[in-house]
């Protein structure tokens, strides 16, 4: 398998075509704004889900479901033998969702293989297109569900029992998917993989502000979750008095205060979200008996992260008042760097390529880090428009989207023809088995 072999399946990217499935996933729980809102495991994410299973049978590619609920497509390799290659992303969306996150990497993939089967290319080892489930955790939390359980990293009966805010459960909404899969069968839970990669919008305004077309990702900023539940009493809002009252909103609001305080820098590298925020009985004329909000933290260094987190249970335990608070750590995730091997086929496709780019941090979270510990795992940005993401308003050019995507598929049939694909991959030449047709 020679470069020009690799450079040839990326020329079969067909940007209008990409551009078109990307059109039609986005009609999938479309909303008024020109966003989407395809929450993990509703009927719209199931819809998305079918219709990306009928591609794949247009193509020839081999369906198939695991026990968490990841969907895969494969492009079976000359080898049985050999771990696959995956690369996608996820189908899921915020309730206020753009076009663009997760769904292109899950395209991209899709549009990588379409240009490796129409090159002639025979990859040694399969090809697996994948769609995590719940990578956004916006209905069910924490997010990135489907990747964490087949890489081992959370139980897949705890994940199970998660329920969202009606009380449907991961589990009961997971059945009702995969009646619209039937015909999809099932597959092992965490089959072992050679390697992943996987294409994203930026979701920053870098790459735009500098005019580059490609991120090479060298790794994702640590992450801690969280959850709180402050407990007061109602009382009436026209006779209860001060003194009387366990404000429940009063406190969280204390406590929000508080923690903004302590996590401030001047440098603004610390990223602080309160995202969820639910007051009960959330009624004009009552005080309010219970809050409960969320809590995103988010930093670069991992010893820097650890230390902020651990001052969220304190700060909030000395806010409370005569209230009652618990707070519930959802997720750890601390920062992680991607392989230079990975890194270094990314930067090389680009530049065979002639794209400009740059190396990257993501600061946004994605199913790429439960990977990491698995296989070598890298990521492919695009330019997002002014940095907009989780947004209706969220846009990347399709000639950026095409170009990702001809990165992406020179580095999955370049993995796909090595006799082993490893952490280093120092002096390991590509197979001669990888043959055209």
């Amino acid at each position: 398998m020679s470069a020009n072999t690799t450079t040839r399946a990326s020329t079969f990217v067909d940007e209008k075509r990409l551009a078109g499935r990307l059109a039609a996933m986005a009609r999938i729980g479309a909303t008024e704004k020109g966003g989407v809102n395809r929450q993990a495991l509703s009927k719209e994410d199931a819809e998305a889900q079918r219709q990306l299973v009928d591609w794949g049978n247009s193509l020839g590619l081999k369906p198939s479901v695991d026990a968490i609920g990841n969907l895969f497509l494969r492009l079976e390799g000359t080898d049985p033998s050999a771990a696959p290659v995956l690369s996608g992303s996820h189908l899921d969306s915020q309730p206020t969702g753009g076009r663009f996150d997760g769904v292109y990497g899950v395209l991209a993939a899709f549009e990588a293989v379409e240009a490796i089967i129409a090159s002639g290319a025979r990859p040694r080892a399969s090809i697996d297109i994948v769609a995590w489930m719940n990578e956004e955790g916006s209905r069910f939390a924490p997010g990135m569900m489907g990747s964490a359980v087949f890489a081992g990293a959370r139980e897949l009966d705890t994940v199970l029992a998660v329920a969202d805010a009606t009380g449907v459960t991961v589990e009961k909404a997971l059945a009702d998917v995969r009646e619209s899969l039937r015909d999809v069968p099932e597959r092992w839970l965490g089959e072992r993989a050679a390697a992943y990669v996987e294409a994203h919008i930026e979701q920053g305004p870098q790459l735009e502000k500098e005019g580059l077309t490609i991120g090479v990702v060298t790794g994702i900023q640590g992450k801690r979750t969280f959850k709180v539940r402050v407990d007061g009493e109602a009382a009436h809002a026209g006779t209860s008095t001060r003194a009387e009252r366990k404000d429940a909103l009063l406190a969280a609001i204390a406590m929000v205060r508080a923690l903004a305080d302590a996590l401030h820098d001047a440098e603004d590298i610390v990223k602080f979200t309160v995202g969820r925020f639910d007051v009960k009985p959330s009624a004009p004329s009552v005080v309010p008996s219970s809050v409960d909000f969320s809590i995103d933290l988010r930093h670069p260094d991992s010893q820097v992260l650890q230390a902020l987190g651990d001052k969220v249970r304190p700060l909030c335990e000395a806010h409370a008042g005569v209230c009652a608070v618990q707070v519930t750590e959802l997720s750890t995730a601390m920062s992680l760097e991607f392989p230079a091997s990975l890194r270094g086929l990314i930067r090389d496709a680009a530049a065979r390529l002639d794209l400009p780019h740059r190396d990257i941090l993501s600061t946004a979270g994605h199913d790429a880090r439960y990977l990491h510990p698995v296989c070598p795992t890298g990521m492919i940005f695009v330019p997002s428009h002014l940095g907009l993401t989780h947004c209706e308003a969220e846009f990347t050019s399709s000639a950026d989207l095409a170009a990702g995507a001809r990165v992406l598929a020179e580095v999955l049939i370049e993995l796909a023809c090595r006799q082993a694909v490893t952490n280093t991959m120092r002096s390991l030449p590509l197979s001669s088995q990888c043959s055209l047709d």
